[in-house]
This record gives structure tokens, sequence and C-alpha cells, in this order.
């Protein structure tokens, strides 16, 4: 298997951690141009923003299986049969990759691509945030509320998660990690469903002072 990927440094650095299965020839290309003239079997999009002539690209290759770094934005919105992982900072070397996909016959694509590559994956709902990213977006969220009302620190914050979870970073670690921008946009994507996402005033913020 030929796979295509589009990919920054520090994502192909993490991909190569990661590893595949032997047999597949991994071509890495460094714009949405080159990814769809490239000739393989499967592509990938691990830099994907939310643009439309990006994804009228994705019309040369449509017919092919193509992943798409997409977490805030669902695959039905994107279209052109694309199918959403997961890869945010810290994402892509977990042990389950997420997979969200907007058509059911997608799940026999995915099932086979992933056999391929020898990586463990969950099929999730096709949802803004799919799973992990609601929950760590959501802690985070609340460690800056906890903060903002002057309760404890970031770093006592951080220090007492990793203690009571076990999870590998703390909240504002995890912020930092995967970028704030990021963690904004998809709070305010999620706060149109419910006003329980409503960003920490603390943490726009923070969010204004790194734009």
């Amino acid at each position: 298997m030929t796979i295509a990927v589009l990919a920054n440094e520090e994502q192909k650095n993490v991909w190569n951690e990661k590893g595949v299965a032997d047999g597949v020839e991994v071509l890495w290309c460094g714009s949405v141009r080159t990814l769809v003239a490239t000739s393989a079997d499967v592509y990938v999009d691990l830099t994907f923003i939310n643009d439309r002539e990006r994804i009228e690209k994705y019309k040369m290759r449509e017919g092919f299986p193509f992943f798409v770094n997409a977490v805030e934005e669902t695959a039905a919105n994107i279209g052109h049969g694309v199918i959403r992982i997961n890869a945010w900072p810290g994402m892509l070397k977990r042990e389950l990759l997420e997979v969200a996909i907007a058509e059911t016959d997608q799940a026999i694509i995915v099932e086979e691509v992933m056999k391929l590559l020898g990586w463990k994956y969950i099929i999730v709902p096709d949802i803004p945030g799919m799973i992990t990213a609601r929950v760590i977006c959501s802690i985070i969220n609340e460690a800056y509320y906890t903060f903002g009302d002057g309760i404890s620190s970031k770093e006592e914050i951080d220090i007492a998660m990793k203690l009571g979870t076990s999870y590998p970073f703390g909240p504002f670690e995890w912020a930092e990690l995967i970028g704030i921008e990021k963690i904004v946009s998809l709070l305010r994507r999620l706060s149109i469903e419910s006003s329980r996402y409503d960003v920490a005033p603390s943490l726009l913020v923070d969010y204004k002072m790194n734009s």
C-alpha cells in the first residue's frame, strides 16, 4: 500500500515514531497541490484547515480513501467522502486513533487501511470534537474557571489532575501542547450546543495574549 501524507515536521516525526507495518510506503507531501497530484492508494491531510478552496482540491482524489485531521469540523460538512481522524498534538501518538465517518460503508475502508498500517483505532460519532477533544477541552475550561476564581494556581491544578487521574498532562499542560487557539475554537463551536461549554473568562485572557 502506498500512502500520501501531508504533514508538518512535528507531525511527520510523530508518525515516524508511531511507525507503520511492513509493506506500507509513505510519500511525504509539502502542500495540498502535491498531495492530490501524487499517485497513491490512500491520502492523509494532517494539516487540514476548513477552507473551501482546499476542500475543492480533494475532488481530484474522490473515490480514494482520504483521511483528514479535522477535530472541529464534521465529515458530513466537509463532504467529498473524507474520513476524520483526531491528530491534534499529543493525539496521534496514542494507542487508539479516533476516527469519524459520515457514511457507514466507510467503516470497511477504515478497517482495511488501519489493518495495513498496523494501527489500533476506534470509530466515534461524527460530531465536533469527537470524544477525547470534547473531554479534554471541557477539563481545560473548568480548570480555567477554577484558576480564574483564585482557588488555585495553574501549577497546582496540573499536579492535582495528574495525581488524581493519572493523566499524562494537567489541563494547562494540555492547553499548551494542543494550542489555546484550538481549545477556544472548539469550545466556541460546542457552546452553540450547550452553555456548559462557554469559554472561561481567564481562558479568553490567555487566548488574547497568545493571538
